[in-house]
């Protein structure tokens, strides 16, 4: 692979995916982060009542990534490191934000929280491989 493109098919963020997510995010330049919600439906549930920990870690891993590729470092997931903090159910908003922590030539690390109002549901740290 020698370049990353945006198909508007993203799982998260693509809107020309009939059984995605959709979620939309805002880009903070500036201060290099980004923010987005979501509300799970019952669809997105694991246990009866509990939002699934593969949707939740999709969106921490898409705040990254879209991140790094907005602000013209496109890089794809090398490590992820999830903490789940607090469960999520469906119907509830999920706020989800990310930010640049470094960058070298070869790698971007971020970090990225998912909260339901004051409370913390889930974090993350990755590192990001860059792609030229």
């Amino acid at each position: 692979m020698d370049k990353l493109r945006n198909n508007q098919t993203c799982f998260v963020c693509g809107k020309e995916n009939p059984v995605g997510l959709s979620v939309d995010f805002e880009i903070n330049a500036n201060d290099r982060t980004i923010r987005g919600s979501f509300i799970p439906l019952d669809m997105h549930q694991g246990f009866e009542g509990i939002v699934h920990g593969g949707i939740l870690s999709a969106l921490l891993d898409e705040a990254m990534g879209k991140l790094a590729f907005d602000l013209g470092l496109p890089a794809m997931t090398a490590e992820l490191a999830l903490t789940f903090k607090a469960p999520a159910a469906p119907g509830e908003e999920l706020l989800i934000s990310a930010r640049i922590v470094r960058e070298n030539r070869r790698m971007v690390q971020a970090e990225a929280r998912i909260e339901r109002g004051p409370v913390v549901v889930a974090e993350a740290k990755g590192k990001l491989l860059r792609i030229k």
